[in-house]
């Protein structure tokens, strides 16, 4: 690996400052969710195990560089405390003071970063105050890694850097799914629109055997393909672009795998009547909201003789029922060869990870990242500045 572990570094009696994600879920000052701050749990263990002290940076919320008092993390310090396992302690804008009178095992917890307007801006003023407080830097989040903040980019280069146990599970995760990974390798890419995922698709068909795209996606391709795809959404006027991406994916030898039968239905509701048509037989009142049985075995056939899965997206409407039965049944087989040792799977993405916890597969594939945007830009072949900063 190209960037330093907490293995690497020497945590003895050293101040630890330790960039994570706990922007958690709240409901009426209540988390409501906590999963982002249990996953800081072997970083923060580590350290503190190790006899270093623990500062932890973290935003909350877009306050865009205003004091919004809702967003202070000090509504949290008592569930962080609660789930590490460790007192915790906040710390208004004046920081210096909060670390000299941290005592024992105190972890101490700063201010929202992005309260400062130094933050989003990546000045180094603001990044040279955030390093004075400490001797090491580890950055644990890697859902803030797309962003060169000055908690994420700059502060890296001004004190020995490493990546937390998060960020190092993360990275190795999606490395054997698209750096170095076991083939035949094949990549699931669902959603409402090919617009938002052009960079995603321009990637994926050369580095993946197979590709399989679902969801509103699919219409798209559909549709480039001459096929009449109904009230359908769908987006015409990017036709050619399908296309275009049709013909890259052939030259690299990529195959790409369209629902060859659709469920379609009048309305867009649960329950709704609904029937089982060739991919080409869509009426021209209906619209297609989910893969059909033949699409689905088709992916499952895919899915046996491959060796590593990346999947971001749904297959179909999954939100609502029957329309979440391709996305479920696809989820369940990649679940259950995951758990069997045959296959390497990686998720992630936010309406992916619903997907497969609603499908109860999410526990049996490899990886699941929580990471949104940074994981989309890792599929799209982009350097991370959070993660960049780390190997330099």
């Amino acid at each position: 690996m190209a960037w330093k572990t907490l293995d690497d570094m020497d945590l003895n009696k050293k101040r630890v400052l330790v960039r994570v994600d706990i922007n958690v879920p709240m409901e009426n000052g209540v988390v409501t969710d906590a999963t982002r701050i249990e996953r800081i749990v072997p970083t923060v263990d580590h350290i503190q195990h190790a006899g270093g002290t623990v500062i932890l940076m973290a935003h909350y919320g877009r306050p865009k560089g205003n004091v919004v008092p809702e967003m202070s993390l000090e509504h949290i310090a008592g569930t962080v405390a609660e789930v590490l396992g460790w007192p915790v302690v906040w710390a208004n804008a004046d920081y210096r003071d909060a670390v000299k009178e941290l005592e024992g095992d105190e972890i101490l917890l700063l201010e929202n970063l992005r309260f400062n307007p130094g933050e989003d801006a990546n000045d180094p003023a603001f990044a040279k105050r955030l390093a004075s407080l400490a001797d090491i830097y580890v950055n644990d989040a890697f859902s803030a890694a797309h962003r060169a903040h000055a908690s994420t980019e700059a502060i890296a280069h001004l004190l020995p850097a490493c990546a937390g146990r998060l960020m190092e599970e993360e990275l190795r995760a999606l490395e054997n799914a698209l750096e170095t990974p076991k083939r035949p390798v094949m990549a699931v890419v669902g959603g409402a629109k090919v617009s938002t995922k052009l960079e995603l698709l321009g990637n994926l068909v050369s580095k993946v055997d197979t590709l399989v795209i679902g969801g509103g996606m699919a219409n798209t391709f559909l549709a480039a393909q001459g096929k009449d795809v109904g009230k359908s959404l769908c987006e015409h006027d990017l036709a050619d672009t399908a296309r275009e991406i049709m013909a890259k994916a052939e030259t690299a030898g990529c195959k790409i795998l369209l629902p060859a039968d659709v469920v379609v239905a009048r309305e867009f509701a649960a329950g709704a009547d609904n029937e089982v048509v060739r991919a080409d037989a869509c009426p021209a009142d209906a619209m297609i909201l989910d893969a059909g049985p033949e699409a689905v075995a088709a992916i499952a056939a895919a899915l046996e003789t491959s060796q590593t899965l990346v999947w971001n997206g749904p297959l179909g409407a999954f939100e609502i029922e029957p329309f979440d039965a391709a996305t479920n049944a696809a989820a369940a087989k990649a679940a259950a060869l995951s758990k069997a040792g045959k296959l390497t799977s990686v998720a992630g993405g936010g309406d992916t990870v619903a997907a497969l916890n609603k499908a109860g597969a999410a526990e049996d594939f490899s990886y699941i990242s929580t990471a949104g945007g940074a994981f989309l830009e890792w599929l799209e072949g982009k350097d991370l500045p959070g993660v960049a900063a780390l190997k330099g």
